[in-house]
């Protein structure tokens, strides 16, 4: 089943039960998911849907961020809220002993190839790629920041 179906069947769910935070967040992401559909003009992969809904969080983490600096808690607390909702349809996030883990590997695997030169700063594109790529083939997300900031920290080890 695709997140657009989870999301299509969650939406009865939610009408049915008749939560309206629920059912206008998951009309939202319905709609986001239809919107992009449209402009391709074909099916959406599993990873453009997750894609779309990591967007979606990620506008939602900055709505809480300027929520908070207006302090309008009420507001910054609705947009958690939905935070908590999009993510159910996303694959489990990887915590940051993994990222680490796969960034170590990514080192190891570079230096390897390299012929045995460590990576340095200037290797961090390269770095960041094999590591989403990654994280992403064992079946879980990350927040991209996150990994930048294990991987500048390791690359300057």
């Amino acid at each position: 089943m695709t997140i657009g179906e989870k999301v299509q069947t969650d939406i009865v769910v939610a009408m049915k039960a008749k939560d309206e935070h629920k059912l206008t967040t998951l009309r939202m992401v319905k709609s986001a998911l239809k919107n992009k559909e449209i402009d391709k003009r074909e099916k959406l992969t599993d990873a453009e849907e997750s894609q779309i809904l990591t967007t979606l969080i990620k506008q939602r983490k900055e709505s809480v961020e300027s929520f908070t600096k207006g302090n309008r808690p009420e507001l910054a607390e609705k947009e958690r809220a939905e935070i908590v909702m999009i993510e159910q349809y996303l694959p489990k996030a990887a915590g940051e002993d993994v990222i680490r883990a796969v960034v170590l590997g990514a080192i190891d695997t570079l230096t390897q190839d390299s012929g045995g030169n460590k990576p340095g700063p200037k290797d961090m594109g390269t770095l960041m790629k094999v590591v989403q790529q990654r994280i992403f083939a064992d079946g879980l997300r990350a927040d991209g920041k996150l990994v930048s900031e294990i991987v500048k920290a390791e690359l300057a080890k």
